[in-house]
């Protein structure tokens, strides 16, 4: 199978609540059933790797404030064909952060969800199936450096819910937060 790695970590996550229960089915069968899952070009949807980028102490996460979406969001990108999502997380929290000495602090996944991206310019509307990894910046002293995917990039202690995401976004992001907080 192409995501072996992504189905074995999938049939061992634990979803902490009915909504995430469901998208882990979700993604299970689109991971079985779609052989081009993690092709972007894949129109009806395909998997993104996400993550939940906690400073070198592990008191504050970065958000970006997504471009395409005007919300924050988590750091996290199109797999663009490679399903080893773990690495897509990373791969998309480097180039997003600037930081260098990015590094999972558990290789399970942190959260799992399905999305409605919206339409943008001539791409339709579609689904993500993210999947999020929890990482640690390593390095106190390197520097954040927004990217051109981003209007902004900042560290926060809580989540900034009033920024006018839609409903579902402000879920997921409260939903992994409070996940986060639970482990400090």
């Amino acid at each position: 199978m192409h995501g072996k790695k992504l189905l074995d970590l999938l049939e061992n996550y634990n979803p902490t609540d009915e909504g995430e229960i469901y998208s882990k089915q979700r993604l299970l069968s689109f991971l079985k059933e779609e052989p081009n899952c993690f092709k972007r070009e894949n129109k009806a949807g395909h998997f993104t790797g996400s993550c939940w980028l906690e400073n070198c102490d592990g008191t504050k996460f970065l958000l970006t404030k997504h471009k395409k979406l005007g919300v924050w969001w988590k750091l996290g990108g199109h797999a663009d064909g490679d399903p080893d999502i773990l690495n897509v997380s990373i791969r998309e929290a480097v180039e997003e952060s600037g930081l260098k000495k990015i590094k999972p602090v558990s290789y399970e996944i942190f959260d799992a969800d399905y999305l409605v991206s919206p339409a943008y310019k001539e791409v339709p509307a579609h689904y993500h199936y993210d999947v999020t990894f929890l990482l640690r910046a390593y390095d106190k002293d390197e520097k954040i450096q927004i990217s051109d995917e981003s209007d902004d990039l900042k560290w926060f202690e809580e989540p900034p819910l009033d920024d006018g995401s839609e409903l579902a976004r402000a879920f997921v992001l409260k939903r992994t937060f409070e996940k986060w907080k639970r482990l400090r």
